[in-house]
């Protein structure tokens, strides 16, 4: 029995979400149709459902931006993507903005974001914009271990700390320093670690830092026991014993709360590069003059430029990033009660949303 096309969208903040159908077909001229193989739940989600964090698109709204899926109908001028494997990027840029020419396609101005700026990937079939899809090795995917739903996270939860990665500068013998080890966090110290990195991994959940050390954390400090100058103290240690830079550290701050952005400016030393990858919306006392006094930069991160992409993707398929430990399948139809546990903190890994029959 075939699916009916149908998505499970917002209609107010905390509301159930509602499924609803819908005809994706034909697509426009540049655009394809994706038939959704899975769909991250992403903290930023549960920002704008909760939280009140504010959407570019008007509700009802689907949400969901880290989606993967096969392309099943293909606009005019799209006809290559036919049948293909794809990851829609969680930021499509317009690609033709002096922005995207100079290679700041994650500040588009046109830029559109699936669950924010058009309908979103909580799904079975989302339209979207051909270009910067990234192309899914099928074969490697199996040949890792892995489904086309798993790779959906790649959109966001690997592409946003690759990028963070990769505009910080990290170099092999480099220290790496990731504050908060969710989703994004999680991601970002295995790409620290391919990056060539020593990476130290800070968090409030002991389970999740027990974890990190067999995936790439050298250290880990429990922020609950360890705070402020004991801190730096303990990490500096580190750097001692192992023959780190004591400065020029690259600081990730991955929680996306208000403590975790204090601690990661407080480990602040000479030299170092600060990226600020999670996002909250409470605020944050701070003396920026220690930016002054440190030589020290501060740099923000919206989602990733597709052009990186297939080098994140194949971070994954080359077995340098595990994805498996850190996701967990559900159905589509049980998305209200995903939410629920997420928000909740009862889900210890990242759910992917796979839609199932016609449910």
């Amino acid at each position: 029995m075939k699916t009916v096309p149908h998505r499970w969208v917002m209609t107010a903040a905390g509301e159930p979400l509602s499924k609803v159908e819908f005809d994706p077909f034909p697509p426009a001229a540049g655009e394809v149709v994706v038939e959704v193989a899975g769909c991250g739940v992403c903290h930023t989600d549960l920002g704008f459902y909760y939280d009140g964090v504010r959407l570019n698109q008007p509700l009802p709204l689907a949400l969901g931006h880290e989606i993967s899926g096969r392309v099943v109908a293909a606009g005019a001028g799209a006809e290559q993507w036919q049948g293909k494997a794809v990851i829609i990027p969680a930021v499509i840029p317009c690609g033709e903005c002096e922005l995207c020419k100079t290679g700041h396609g994650t500040i588009c101005r046109s830029q559109r974001m699936p669950g924010n700026d058009i309908q979103g990937g909580f799904a079975t079939h989302i339209a979207v914009p051909a270009r910067g899809l990234c192309p899914v090795d099928e074969q490697r995917l199996v040949a890792a271990g892995l489904e086309l739903a798993d790779v959906s996270v790649v959109a966001d939860a690997v592409t946003t700390p690759y990028q963070a990665v990769s505009q910080a500068g990290v170099e092999p013998g480099d220290l790496a320093i990731v504050v908060g080890i969710g989703g994004v966090g999680g991601h970002a110290v295995q790409v620290a670690k391919a990056f060539g990195a020593t990476v130290v991994a800070i968090d409030v959940d002991q389970a999740k830092l027990d974890t990190m050390l067999q995936y790439g954390a050298g250290l880990t400090i429990n922020a609950r026991q360890v705070q402020g100058k004991e801190m730096k103290k303990a990490i500096n240690d580190f750097v001692k014993a192992n023959g780190l830079k004591s400065t020029c550290w690259k600081i990730f701050e991955c929680s996306g709360t208000a403590a975790g952005q204090e601690t990661a400016y407080g480990l602040l030393t000479h030299g170092a590069t600060l990226s600020v990858v999670g996002f909250t919306m409470d605020k944050i006392e701070l003396r920026l003059s220690n930016l002054m006094a440190f030589h020290a930069r501060a740099l923000g991160n919206w989602g990733c430029l597709t052009e990186l992409y297939p080098a994140a993707l194949d971070l994954v398929l080359d077995k340098k990033i595990a994805l498996a430990p850190f996701i967990e399948r559900h159905p589509l139809s049980e998305i209200n009660e995903v939410f629920e546990a997420a928000h909740a903190h009862k889900l210890t890994r990242r759910a992917i949303m796979v839609p199932q029959g016609g449910n």
